[in-house]
């Protein structure tokens, strides 16, 4: 062919290609003006989404984090799920559905842009590459999704991002938490982003500094999520060396055959760090000897002279120096061998700056803790010595004042609970039921007693065996007759959702809505007994009555009305109790019988005839009673007697209880 051709060709060879590259270029382009934002930014990021390394994949997310798009946490949590693909032919990503197979039996996907969420045709699977991102920038891009819902404009989803970090939190949630922290709207949510952040500084902080300032900033904090995180810096594991290190990261050091490491668990270190020989028991060695016996002896030593262990110990000890036997040290040698070592315990989560920080601020917690737990102790006592109080009240008025020995009066307390339960029966509204049942328990119990002073007890006064047998009659008789009627099982006595639940202070100090409630009513009951007793004719008279009947007799007064209405009021005091106990307790025919005993001591410790004796015996009882289970709180059968064993020994020194009357009436 003549060279004029060949040039020809060659020029109309570069003239296609070029011609080809510029239709593929302006394709290109036209294609780029056609794609998402979202889809650009991948192909911004295209070489390093494609090799999806964790080491370099962090500024594609960051790219998508930060972009502003409305369908990039989508993205994220698509890519995360193994959801996003991209088409080999030009490298764009989708998401996909399955489609089925074609006519040829091949796999097809469906194909959803990843901007606006549209079907943009199908694909055969073949022709997909499907993104699988390991476990590590799984959790690169979780930390991405956190920081999308950390901002959201949804105060529900931000509190919930903080509890998924709090349950499971990680060293890519810091920077998330350290962004989102200024633009928070919501003072309380604010307050706990920041208490998480500095949480996720004591674990993942890496500068020593910012740790310990963590550390120190949660001195006397009772959050049971700060010991989780101050917890794993103060762990310790067991070390044994000839001479004790002088490393500042020592802990302790352990003496072998105390409570922290036995003899054997020393000798077992030892033998692990090839420090000492294994222990042989006594049947090994008989064993060994005997298989060693030559000549009627063992290593030279005759038979007959093996008759103790230090002899078999020096047998044996031959027989390793001959190779015979393996090395083993004998339960005699254990002392010898740990005394020659040193057994301690060294931190290993942290340096000694951060674990020293960690320690004084778990000390200062310590210390809040016990401080918080006695306020708990005290709120149960006055919580314990309020039900007390509730429940002794009406005794006070019956055999403080009357001087009666009333042993039906935890029955009272029972018939007020039942009460209360027939009400709800009837009125389903719980906070309507219980303002109808506090009244109509008072109008139930005190026409219960003046039924029994009128029937029994009017005829026993000044006969205190007599009366105490008669009432305990009554006890069983009522007890019985509220089984007949309502069954052994107990019976609910529901409180309102408004006394549902606790106060909870922190996390140590809570009291039940309930008690509080309950101790509220107790002091309204001692209000009210003072103004009935101190301001009213009723409790001129009453008081008349209890220092002198007949000069109040020889006033116009009548005794007898007097000491009906005033049995009535603390049978009528005692359904009242009832009611409020109820609310906690089990309503069933025994359950006065709980609260009897406590009763009578309540009134006898305080002062028989006083009723701010009755409130300081509730106290005192409430809080020895809540003491002694502090001591022992597995037991409180044990608690219930070494209380009355206490109370024993007051009455002994002090006969006539804390507030003991004066005058005529403590002559009486």
């Amino acid at each position: 062919m003549p060279r004029q051709t060949y040039w020809e060709a060659a020029v109309t060879f570069g003239l296609k290609t070029l011609l080809v590259a510029v239709t593929m270029l302006f394709a290109n382009l036209a294609s780029a003006q056609d794609l998402s934002p979202l889809q650009t930014l991948l192909q911004e990021h295209r070489e390093i989404l494609e090799k999806s390394s964790r080491r370099t994949i962090g500024p594609a997310i960051d790219a998508i984090a930060d972009s502003g798009l409305d369908a990039a946490p989508e993205l994220l949590s698509r890519w995360q799920n193994k959801e996003l693909w991209q088409r080999e032919e030009d490298g764009l990503f989708f998401y996909t559905e399955d489609a089925g197979k074609d006519a040829e039996g091949a796999a097809q996907l469906r194909l959803i842009d990843i901007g606006d969420g549209s079907e943009t045709g199908l694909a055969p699977k073949s022709a997909m590459d499907q993104l699988k991102p390991n476990s590590g920038i799984r959790g690169m891009i979780g930390a991405a999704l956190v920081r999308f819902q950390l901002s959201s404009p949804d105060a529900a989803e931000r509190i919930e991002a903080l509890d998924a970090i709090s349950r499971d939190p990680e060293a890519s949630h810091l920077a998330a938490l350290s962004r989102a922290i200024d633009n928070e709207p919501d003072a309380a949510i604010k307050a706990r982003k920041e208490r998480q952040h500095r949480l996720l500084q004591i674990r993942f902080a890496e500068d020593t500094a910012t740790r310990i300032d963590a550390i120190e900033s949660f001195a006397g904090d009772l959050g049971v999520d700060v010991r989780a995180a101050l917890n794993p810096l103060v762990v310790t594991r067991r070390a044994v060396a000839e001479t004790l290190p002088e490393d500042p990261d020592i802990a302790a050091t352990l003496t072998p055959g105390s409570a922290q490491l036995t003899r054997f668990e020393a000798y077992d270190m030892l033998v692990k760090e090839g420090l000492a020989p294994p222990l042989i028991d006594p049947a090994a060695q008989k064993a060994a000897l005997e298989a060693n016996i030559d000549g009627g002896a063992v290593a030279g030593i005759p038979l007959e002279e093996l008759d103790s262990s230090a002899a078999r110990d020096r047998a044996y000890a031959v027989l390793v120096t001959q190779g015979a036997v393996e090395p083993a040290a004998t339960l005699a040698q254990i002392d010898a061998i740990l005394g020659a070592h040193v057994f301690y315990e060294r931190y290993t989560a942290a340096e000694p700056r951060v674990v020293a920080s960690a320690l004084a601020t778990l000390v200062s917690i310590d210390r809040s803790v016990a401080i918080n737990q006695v306020i708990d102790l005290v709120l149960d006592a006055l919580s314990l010595g309020s039900i007390y109080f509730l429940a002794a009240i009406g005794l006070a008025i019956t055999f403080g004042v009357m001087g009666v020995i009333n042993m039906a009066h935890g029955e009272f307390i029972m018939m007020g609970a039942y009460t209360g339960y027939v009400v709800q029966l009837f009125i389903p509204d719980y906070t309507l039921s219980i303002i109808v049942a506090l009244p109509l328990a008072f109008a139930v119990t005190f026409a219960a007693g003046v039924a029994m002073e009128r029937l029994v007890v009017r005829w026993l006064y000044h006969r205190p065996l007599e009366t105490l047998l008669a009432t305990f009659g009554i006890s069983i008789a009522l007890q019985q007759l509220a089984k007949n009627i309502f069954g052994t099982q107990a019976r609910p006595l529901t409180s309102p959702d408004w006394l549902g639940g606790a106060l909870v202070i922190n996390d140590v100090v809570s009291i039940s809505y309930i008690r509080i409630a309950i101790f509220v009513l107790a002091l309204l009951f001692l209000g009210l007994f003072l103004l009935v007793m101190n301001r009213t004719r009723l409790g001129l008279e009453v008081r008349a009555v209890t220092q002198n009947p007949r000069m109040a007799a020889s006033m116009g007064i009548n005794p007898d009305r007097i000491n009906m209405l005033t049995f009535g009021l603390g049978s009528g005091i005692a359904g009242i109790a009832g009611v409020a106990i109820g609310l906690y307790a089990k309503v069933t025919s025994e359950l006065g019988q709980d609260y009897i005993v406590q009763s009578f001591m309540t009134v006898v410790v305080g002062g028989v005839g006083n009723i701010w004796g009755t409130l300081l015996g509730a106290g005192l009882i409430g809080f020895l009673q809540k003491g002694i289970e502090w001591f022992n709180p597995s037991n409180t059968l044990a608690a219930q007697t070494y209380m009355i064993l206490f109370i024993i020994l007051f009455i002994q020194f002090r006969p006539k209880g804390i507030i003991a009357l004066k005058g005529r009436a403590a002559e009486a």
